[in-house]
């Protein structure tokens, strides 16, 4: 295997893990070509310098990047769906055409969602004469349904229609969590199946000097901090609670940093309920993400009491598990199972915020020494099961054997 194609909606510069494997694939003497969107993510407006029309091709540290025409997400609802089709349209009309009489050993599609985004690629492993192998981080339908974006149950049986296409007609399924495997195989009748999880960037492992801003927060005694994604599935009601509950300890402080649909629903609570101890700091360049997270006592991930968040791994916890502080899982199943075996930290009942509030103050009461110990757990079990390194050789290994299989058949 000399050449991949990596089809992904989101990519550099939208900070997702896929850059990364990108990057390492190259480092490791792989070519690498990606096909992927006008940037847009999560603003919800087409990054400057980039125009939402017409075809663009660019390079970035070494990587052949082609850029199809679409419409910016906006603020969701009719704007992101359309989003997501404009992908699928440029892909299937425009990649043929970019991508002409070029060939490839594999596309390599990375599915956070949409899924759908591996349609064009599909197709353009049929025109090529490659298979496709698809990194599936999202389940669908179940993730249209816990979201709230798609409640019509016709309709989701009609994407759950087109999933089955999209995974019968691809030649290696890759599931970020053991939990994905069975609702996965459900859909895909027979198709290989394999386990392999996300890592996140070196940084933050290895805490590179990067000049960090100052957020006063942070500062705290005791500051306990969310970082990521604002929205629906993160069930941030119960940080609002928990906070309430803990108006009396003047040393423990919430910090969110972040951005998403629900973060207007979070001012307006700190404004109304007076939390005094719900800082909302916004969002920060990834980079400054390690720096800031070391300055947090403990660190908290969410996700709403769905089914489908319960197979769900959150990139979070390999991220926190890497910087080697205590976390606090308010979130069920496979998440809450990985911090419990690692000892990294505390598995709370998702949207608990009375056992959230709890799980603050049993951590506070610790030692630091104790807390330090814990911080510890995670990082060697991040070594250990997520190491970027590692994982980026195992996709090597698994993309040369689909290309040798798809060879024989």
């Amino acid at each position: 295997m000399k050449k991949i194609l990596i089809v992904s909606q989101y990519f550099w510069p939208e900070s997702f893990r896929i850059n990364d494997v990108a990057r390492t694939l190259l480092e490791k003497g792989v070519e690498v070509e990606v096909l992927t969107g006008k940037p847009n993510y999560p603003q919800g407006k087409i990054f400057p310098g980039y125009k939402a029309w017409g075809c663009q091709r660019e390079t970035y540290q070494g990587l052949n990047i082609n850029r199809l025409p679409l419409l910016a997400r906006g603020r969701g609802g009719v704007r992101l769906a359309l989003n997501y089709v404009s992908f699928i349209v440029s892909g299937l009309i425009f990649a043929p055409w970019m991508l002409r009489n070029k060939k490839y050993d594999v596309i390599f599609v990375y599915a956070p969602s949409p899924i759908l985004q591996a349609i064009p690629a599909i197709f353009l492993g049929w025109l090529k004469a490659c298979p496709v192998a698809l990194w599936v981080q999202d389940l669908w339908p179940e993730s249209l349904l816990a979201t709230g974006y798609v409640q019509n149950r016709v309709v989701l049986k009609l994407v759950e229609r087109v999933v089955r296409l999209i995974y019968k007609h691809t030649d290696l399924l890759l599931v970020q969590s053991k939990a994905f495997l069975a609702p996965v195989a459900a859909l895909a009748k027979g198709q290989p199946i394999v386990y392999y999880p996300n890592s996140v960037e070196a940084a933050f492992y290895d805490f590179p000097a990067v000049s960090l801003p100052d957020i006063p927060s942070l500062a705290g005694k005791f500051p306990v901090l969310f970082a990521g994604n604002v929205g629906v599935g993160q069930a941030v009601e119960v940080i609002v609670e928990a906070a309430e509950l803990l108006r009396a300890y003047p040393d423990i402080s919430f910090v969110v940093l972040g951005q998403g649909s629900r973060w207007t629903w979070l001012q307006e609570q700190v404004q109304t309920r007076n939390l005094s101890n719900l800082h909302l700091a916004g969002s920060y360049p990834v980079e400054t993400m390690p720096g800031l997270m070391r300055q947090a006592a403990a660190l908290l991930v969410t996700l709403a009491d769905q089914p489908i968040f319960a197979a769900t791994i959150p990139n979070k916890i390999q991220a926190y598990m890497a910087v080697g502080k205590p976390i606090l899982a308010c979130l069920n199943g496979e998440g809450a199972r990985i911090v419990s075996a690692a000892n990294a930290g505390l598995a709370i009942p998702a949207e608990n915020a009375a056992a959230l509030a709890e799980g603050v103050l049993h951590l506070y009461r610790m030692s630091a020494e104790e807390r330090e110990k814990i911080g510890q757990n995670g990082r060697e079990y991040f070594r250990e099961h997520f190491d970027h390194e590692r994982l980026v050789n195992q996709l090597i290994d698994h993309l040369h054997e689909l290309t040798l299989s798809f060879k024989e058949k």
